[in-house]
């Protein structure tokens, strides 16, 4: 897609300031599933060593929902 359009006066094409905001909102998206991807990858870390120490001392880990 370019910002070109020979219909317009000025040959701004309209549809170029939706494809950049488009462009921008998916980056930032990708940007924010990565971090929390992170964040849960480490939360899972820290459940795993808290049920390790539960169980080390023989304290039953409470079930699921």
């Amino acid at each position: 897609m370019t910002d070109y359009c020979a219909f317009s006066k000025d040959h701004k094409c309209i549809k170029w300031s939706d494809y950049e905001i488009a462009q921008l909102e998916l980056e930032e998206a990708d940007h924010l599933c990565h971090g929390n991807w992170i964040e849960i990858q480490h939360q899972r870390e820290y459940i795993e060593l808290l049920q390790n120490t539960l169980r080390q001392h023989g304290i039953e880990i409470p079930s699921e929902y």
